[in-house]
C-alpha cells in the first residue's frame, strides 16, 4: 500500500510536470521536456528516500539541489568534466559560458525560439529548480498551499512569454498546472483528515474512503473551471519584449514578410565584458584587403531616443545575386573578394556574419535577406552555430575627392536615417557643429568627427561604464568622454544626424587575428559597432571613431596626432617617444600589431594603470567574493546558530554568582541546561522522546550513548535538577550544570562514529528547532489576527442590528 508521504511526493511531482507544461511553447522542439522529467524524478525520488532516513527535514533540500546542480552540469558540459564524472574548474566555466550563451539567446530570439543548449539549459534548470521548492513545501514541511508560489510562477513565465504565441492553447496550459495544483492539495487534505480516522461531513454522512469531503473537491473544480470561462472572456495582452524581461516579438517562425530583431547590442556588450577572449569565428580568403575587413551582422537603423535598434523591415529569399548596395553608382569601381567563414558552436546568432556589402551567398540550411540593411538572417530558427559557408563581397574604395563631390542623397534617405527623437539634448547638435566648425562638405564633417573622437577629443575606451546608448546616454558619454564601441558608434551616428547626413549604427566584428596564409580567426574580444554613413552614388560607408579598436579607412585620409590632454598624457603598458603627427598616429599602436591580436595586452592593463575612476579591480571579483562569501555563511549558519545557543544556555548570564566554577542556578537556568543537554544527545543521533520523563530520559541517553561511570553521573545530575524543578513544589536553587552537560558531551562524542560528529558540527540535527518556532510563531500570529477579526465582528454586530 502506498504511504501518505509517497502520495504527496507522487502529486508534488507531477504538479510540477503539468505546471511545466506552459514552457513547451517556447522552444520549436520540446527536446528539453524528457531531461526536466528526469530531473522532477530524481529531485522527487531523493526527497522520498531520505525522509524514510532519520535525517533533519532541513538537510533535505540542499541535498536535492546538489544532485539536481550535478545532473545539470552532466548533462549540459558532461564534456568538461574530469575524468567524465566530476566537476572542476574547467566544468564550471563551461557551465558559465552555456549559461551567457543562454543570456545572448534569450535577448536575440522571438517564440518559439530554436532549441540552443543554452535555452534547454535553462528549461530544464527553472523546472527542476520547483521541483525541489515544491518537493520542500508540500511534503518535507506539509503546506501544499504555499507550493502553489513557485508553481504559478513557472506558469506565469510560460504564458506571459507566450502571452502572444499559441493563444488557442493557453487555455490547456492553465488547466493543467491548476488540475497539478488541485490533486496536490486534495491530497494533502486527504492525509490530515484521515488521521482523526473516520470523517464526517456536514450532513451527518461519512466519507469512508478517509479523503476530502466531496464539497471540498466540487468546490475546488468549480473555481478552476470559473477561472477558465472568465479567463477566455478577458482580452489578452500583448507579449514581452526580452530586452526588458521577455523574448522578443518577432514573427517567431521566422516566415511572413517582415522582421523585428531584436538588439544585439546585448551580446556585444557580453563579449567584450568577458573575462577570457573565446574563439567564435574562423575565415579564409586570399585577398588582402581581408586584413582590413569587418565581419559585419546587421545594422541598428531607428533611434527612439531610448536606444538604436533594427526597424521592422520586409524579407525575402536570398537571390542568386544580391542587388546593387542603395545608393551605389552602377559605374563604381568595385572588385569581388571572396571569403570562406566557420562559426563555432559558442557563437549563438541569427545573422551570418561577411563582410560588408555582400553580393553573393552559399549557405545550408534556411536563409532571408534583408534588403534595407543587407543582412542575411535565419529563418524558422535558423541558426549559424557550426555553420560554413563562402560569401562573395564587394570591394569598394572610393577616393576623398569623389565623397566631396557626392550629391545629395535621396529625401526618402534623408527622411528616415536622418531623423532624430524629441528628447536629443541640444548640446549633441551645438558639439558637432562646433568640431565640425569650417567643413563645407558632408565627408569632411564625417572624417572631422571621426579625428575628435579617435585623436583630438581626449576620449578613452573603457567597458566598465552602462551599456545604455540612449539620448541621454550620448550627451553623458560626450561630457564624460569615456566608453566602449557602442558608445562611440551611437554618438557619432548621432551627430552626424544633427549634421543631415544620413546614418546608422552597425555590429559586427573587428577585423580578426592573422594567422597567417589567408586565415584570420575573430574572438568575444572582438565584437565592434561602427557607425555607417550614406553618401550619394557609393552608399553606406564605414567610419571608425573608436580609439584603439579597429582600423580607420583608406577613404577617410591620414589624420594628425592628437593633442596633449590630460587623457593622452595617462600612463600607457607602450608609450611612444614618438613627438611629430603620422599616420600610423590615429592609434596606440601600429594596425598590424592591433590585427595581430599585439595591442590587447596595453588595453587590457590601461585600466588597470589608470587606478581611480578608470577601472581597477573589476567588479566581478569583489560580487564574486561577496557571493561565495555569502554562501559560505549560509552553509555554516546551522553551526554557528547552534554554538552561539550553546554559549548562552551554559555560559555567562546563566549561571549565579561566582562565575563558571561556582554560584547557584535558578529554575530557568536548569531548564536551559537540560534543554541543551537534550540538543546535544540529538546532534550525536539521539533524537528526543517528550512522552519520557527527565529520568527515563537519561536512562535512554546513557544506554544509547554508552556513557561510562563519569558520564552517567553526570547526566544523573543534570535529570535530578530538572526534575526538582519540575515536580517539586520548592526546587530552591541548583548547583551549576555547565560541567555536568560538557561532561556527558564530551562522553556521547567519544562513543559517536566521524560521521556523526561532522554532521553534529555542520549540519546539527536540534537546528531544526529554528524552523520549528518560525511555524509556531506564524501559527500564533494567524490565531492571534483571528481572534482580532472576530473580536471586531463581534463589536460590529450590535451595531448592524441596531441600524436594521
Amino acid at each position: 500500500m502506498i504511504s501518505t508521504q509517497n502520495r504527496l511526493t507522487f502529486y508534488a511531482a507531477l504538479a510540477t510536470l503539468l505546471a511545466a507544461a506552459s514552457l513547451t511553447p517556447l522552444l520549436a522542439t520540446n527536446n528539453w521536456v524528457m531531461p526536466a522529467a528526469l530531473q522532477i524524478a530524481v529531485v522527487a525520488g531523493i526527497g522520498a528516500g531520505l525522509r524514510r532516513l532519520p535525517v533533519p527535514r532541513v538537510t533535505i533540500p540542499p541535498v536535492q539541489l546538489v544532485v539536481m546542480l550535478y545532473l545539470l552540469l552532466f548533462g549540459s558540459v558532461s564534456s568538461s568534466l574530469d575524468y567524465g564524472v566530476l566537476p572542476g574548474a574547467r566544468a564550471l566555466q563551461a557551465f558559465a559560458d552555456l549559461l551567457n550563451a543562454a543570456g545572448n539567446d534569450i535577448s536575440t530570439y522571438s517564440i518559439p525560439a530554436p532549441a540552443t543548449p543554452g535555452l534547454r539549459l535553462v528549461l530544464v534548470g527553472s523546472t527542476a529548480l520547483v521541483a525541489v521548492l515544491v518537493d520542500t513545501m508540500a511534503v518535507t514541511f506539509r503546506r501544499a498551499a504555499l507550493a502553489g508560489l513557485p508553481l504559478l510562477a513557472l506558469y506565469c513565465v510560460g504564458s506571459g512569454l507566450n502571452a502572444a504565441g499559441e493563444g488557442g492553447a493557453r487555455w490547456l496550459w492553465f488547466l493543467l498546472a491548476g488540475t497539478g495544483y488541485l490533486m496536490l492539495l486534495f491530497a494533502e487534505g486527504r492525509d490530515k483528515l484521515t488521521r482523526w480516522g473516520r470523517v464526517f461531513r456536514g450532513t451527518g454522512t461519512v466519507d469512508n474512503r478517509g479523503g476530502l469531503p466531496t464539497g471540498g473537491h466540487g468546490i475546488g473544480v468549480l473555481a478552476l473551471a470559473c477561472a477558465l470561462v472568465i479567463g477566455a472572456a478577458v482580452p489578452a495582452t500583448t507579449g514581452l519584449d526580452l530586452v526588458t524581461g521577455g523574448f522578443g516579438n518577432g514573427d517567431g517562425n521566422g516566415h511572413g514578410g517582415s522582421i523585428n530583431a531584436l538588439n544585439p547590442v546585448v551580446s556585444l556588450t557580453d563579449g567584450l565584458r568577458k573575462q577570457t577572449n573565446q574563439t567564435l569565428i574562423r575565415y579564409h580568403g586570399d585577398d588582402p584587403a581581408l586584413r582590413d575587413a569587418y565581419l559585419r551582422i546587421t545594422a541598428l537603423d531607428e533611434f527612439d531616443g531610448t536606444s538604436w535598434k533594427p526597424a521592422t523591415e520586409s524579407i525575402e529569399a536570398v537571390p542568386g545575386t544580391l542587388p546593387l548596395p542603395d545608393g551605389q553608382d552602377p559605374g563604381l569601381p568595385a572588385t569581388d573578394m571572396t571569403t570562406q567563414v566557420s562559426i563555432e558552436n559558442t557563437l549563438s546568432t541569427q545573422w551570418l556574419p561577411a563582410p560588408y556589402p555582400m553580393k553573393q551567398l552559399h549557405a545550408p540550411g534556411n536563409w532571408r535577406y534583408e534588403p534595407a540593411t543587407r543582412s542575411v538572417i535565419g529563418d524558422n530558427g535558423q541558426q549559424a552555430a557550426g555553420l560554413s559557408y563562402s560569401v562573395v563581397s564587394m570591394k569598394v574604395d572610393p577616393t576623398a575627392d569623389q565623397l566631396r563631390q557626392a550629391g545629395q542623397a535621396p529625401q526618402a534617405v534623408i527622411d528616415r536615417y536622418t531623423k532624430l527623437p524629441e528628447n536629443m539634448p541640444s548640446m549633441v547638435a551645438d558639439l558637432a557643429r562646433q568640431v565640425t566648425g569650417g567643413k563645407q562638405t558632408a565627408y569632411d564633417q564625417a572624417v572631422a568627427l571621426q579625428d575628435w573622437f579617435t585623436t583630438t577629443g581626449g576620449f578613452t575606451y573603457s567597458t566598465e561604464v552602462d551599456a545604455g546608448i540612449g539620448a541621454d546616454a550620448i550627451a553623458k558619454f560626450l561630457e564624460d568622454k569615456k566608453g566602449y564601441c557602442v558608445h562611440f558608434a551611437a554618438s557619432m551616428a548621432a551627430m552626424a544626424r544633427t549634421l543631415h547626413i544620413p546614418a546608422r549604427v552597425a555590429v559586427g566584428f573587428a577585423p580578426g587575428e592573422d594567422l597567417g596564409d589567408g586565415n584570420f580567426q575573430v574572438g568575444s574580444k572582438d565584437y565592434h559597432a561602427w557607425p555607417e554613413l550614406y553618401f550619394a552614388g557609393v552608399g553606406w560607408l564605414r567610419f571608425e571613431p573608436t580609439p584603439s579598436r579597429g582600423v580607420t579607412p583608406d577613404y577617410s585620409g591620414p589624420v594628425t596626432a592628437p593633442a596633449p590632454t590630460a587623457a593622452a598624457q595617462q600612463p600607457t603598458a607602450a608609450p611612444s617617444a614618438q613627438t611629430g603627427p603620422t599616420p600610423e598616429s590615429t592609434f596606440s599602436c601600429p594596425p598590424e600589431a592591433r590585427r595581430q591580436g599585439a595591442c590587447r595586452s596595453e588595453e587590457t592593463a590601461l585600466p588597470v594603470a589608470l587606478g581611480t575612476g578608470q577601472g581597477g579591480v573589476p567588479w566581478q571579483l569583489p560580487a564574486a567574493l561577496a557571493g561565495g562569501l555569502l554562501v559560505l555563511l549560509l552553509l555554516l549558519s546551522p553551526m554557528l546558530w547552534r554554538r552561539a545557543l550553546r554559549r548562552r544556555r551554559l555560559g555567562g548570564g546563566r549561571r549565579g554568582p561566582g562565575g563558571p566554577g561556582g554560584g547557584e542556578l535558578s529554575e530557568q537556568q536548569v531548564l536551559a541546561a537540560w534543554a541543551e543537554l537534550i540538543d546535544t544527545a540529538w546532534d550525536l543521533g539521539i533524537p528526543p522522546d517528550d512522552a519520557l520523563s527527565p529520568r527515563h530520559t537519561v536512562r535512554r541517553i546513557s544506554e544509547a550513548g554508552e556513557l561510562d561511570e563519569p558520564g552517567r553521573e553526570a547526566v544523573g545530575r543534570v535529570a535530578l535538577a530538572t526534575e526538582r524543578v519540575l515536580y517539586a513544589r520548592d526546587p530552591g536553587l541548583s548547583a551549576p550544570l555547565g560541567a555536568d552537560v560538557r561532561t556527558v558531551r564530551d562522553g556521547l562524542w567519544a562513543r559517536a562514529g566521524r560521521r556523526r560528529r561532522v554532521r553534529a558540527v555542520l549540519l546539527p540535527p536540534s537546528a531544526a528547532r529554528v524552523l520549528w518556532r518560525g511555524g509556531d510563531r506564524m501559527q500564533a500570529l494567524r490565531r492571534g489576527l483571528r481572534a482580532r477579526t472576530a473580536a471586531v465582528g463581534e463589536r460590529l454586530r450590535p451595531r448592524r442590528r441596531r441600524a436594521d
